[in-house]
């Protein structure tokens, strides 16, 4: 039995040695032994069959042959999203396109879409890694699993999607949407585990309350949560409403998808990055200078086994830091995501991530998690509005009273000035997919 964040026992099981995969047994140096074999493979694959990488290396005067310790990996040139939608579509890959099993891509909405290509070894990997992922959350065979992630291009549905049947896990792929379905079927099939966004989670409990039914009384037992960051006070709302167990699961297109660092069921202490597969770097995204354990700072990632499309020193723009691990004592874990780097508000000389308001706003009597941020110019000044929907029952002298706790709160916690919106239930937009938080409505002078 597991202690679940808010203190109640769980019913999960725990993981056991015995539960456990081969590389999840290494020891510290075993790991770090595994971990330079496979970077020296994948820096040479690289350069040899990526002419993208062997401009880059050439123009920084570094060889795969320099790479003699994983810290000479610092040496070597970082990937940007930029790169990837420069070498569209299939520039990046290492392999010839008839080796490529599936192709999954970005929506493209700021630009071309970013692709990425899978090997059908690099597909049984990143199966194998969510399923080490479901596991280390309470997932066992015979589980059922809905996802709710969406499907098609996004590697959130199909990712969740194979890694849970590779764990042996009967898969419900309701993908995003149809919230009333989505009840409905959760209801009839008594899944218990459901794999979605967070901000959706609270779209299906506000369902869920709609008609007149409590979440807490259904099925399911665990979520795993990602595609976007949350906080530790959306993790106690979302637990306190489903009765469930809520923990974080990261991963990113570029990367391979879902299932790169999962946070594990026993501790709920940050995601443990499986990194016989992803090497991760903290590094200053200002100065580009590697960070030390500990430090935080933008999160890179090389990978160490894909074949079609390998990644050097992939900047995340997530914001977080690397700790020793606990669970699983080889693998470092990762902090949960604070915010990236390129959603960073600058208001008025102020920096802001939109997890600070989602905070404020969660502690606060009279409102939802749902929210907003807008911004706006008035003549030469930016002005910030956080619109947020009130709860159901609350009345227009408690609506008043909150926007002024959260004016103030951002006042004294951030140092910044903000108009706050209240505005009535399910006015804002929802999302079934990854939230967007930001709206930026200025016109340049």
């Amino acid at each position: 039995m597991t202690i679940a964040h808010d203190g109640v026992p769980s019913s999960r099981p725990t993981t056991t040695s015995t539960d456990l995969d081969t590389a999840e047994r290494l020891s510290i140096d075993e790991l770090r032994a595994l971990q330079l074999e496979r970077l020296q493979w994948t820096l040479r694959h690289a350069y040899e069959h990526v002419p993208h990488y062997r401009r880059a290396f050439d123009a920084a005067g570094v060889h795969p042959s320099d790479c003699s310790t994983l810290d000479d990996l610092a040496r070597f040139p970082y990937t940007t999203k930029d790169d990837l939608r420069e070498n569209y579509p299939f520039g990046m890959f290492a392999v010839p396109r008839e080796q490529v099993s599936r192709i999954h891509a970005s929506s493209g909405t700021t630009g071309r879409p970013t692709v990425v290509g899978y090997t059908a070894a690099d597909l049984e990997t990143w199966a194998s890694v969510v399923a080490r992922s479901i596991r280390a959350a309470g997932g066992r065979p015979g589980d059922i699993v809905h996802v709710a992630y969406g499907y098609g291009l996004f590697t959130g549905g199909l990712g969740a999607h194979y890694g849970a049947e590779k764990l042996g896990c009967t898969v419900v792929p309701a993908s995003g949407g149809m919230t009333t379905r989505q009840v409905q079927l959760i209801n009839d099939f008594t899944p218990t585990i459901i794999m979605l966004t967070p901000s959706y989670m609270l779209t299906l409990l506000d369902e869920f309350e709609r008609q007149g039914l409590d979440p807490r009384a259904s099925s399911l037992k665990v979520g795993i949560f990602g595609a976007e960051p949350w906080t530790e006070a959306m993790r106690e709302e979302i637990e306190a409403r489903a009765g469930i167990d809520a923990v974080d699961i990261y991963g990113l297109s570029e990367v391979i998808g879902p299932g790169v660092s999962q946070e594990c069921m026993e501790t709920k202490d940050g995601l443990h990055i499986w990194e016989d597969h992803f090497y991760p770097e903290i590094v200053d995204p200002l100065r580009d200078t590697v960070r030390a354990d500990g430090e935080e700072g933008e999160l890179v990632f090389t990978s160490l086994t894909k074949q079609a499309m390998p990644i050097v020193r992939y900047r995340t723009r997530d914001l977080t830091r690397l700790l020793p691990g606990t669970a699983r004592p080889a693998f470092r874990r990762m902090e949960k995501v604070t915010g990236r780097s390129d959603d960073m508000i600058i208001v008025r000389g102020v920096n802001l991530f939109p997890t600070q308001i989602e905070e404020i706003v969660l502690r606060t009597g009279g409102l939802t998690p749902h929210f907003q941020l807008q911004l706006t110019r008035a003549g030469r000044m930016d002005r910030l509005t956080v619109q947020v929907e009130a709860e159901p029952d609350a009345s227009g002298e408690r609506r008043a009273a909150a926007a002024a706790d959260v004016v103030r709160a951002v006042k004294d916690g951030i140092g910044v000035s903000v108009e706050v919106d209240v505005v009535d239930p399910e006015t804002l937009e929802r999302s079934m997919g990854k939230l967007r938080r930001i709206k930026d409505l200025r016109r340049a002078d």
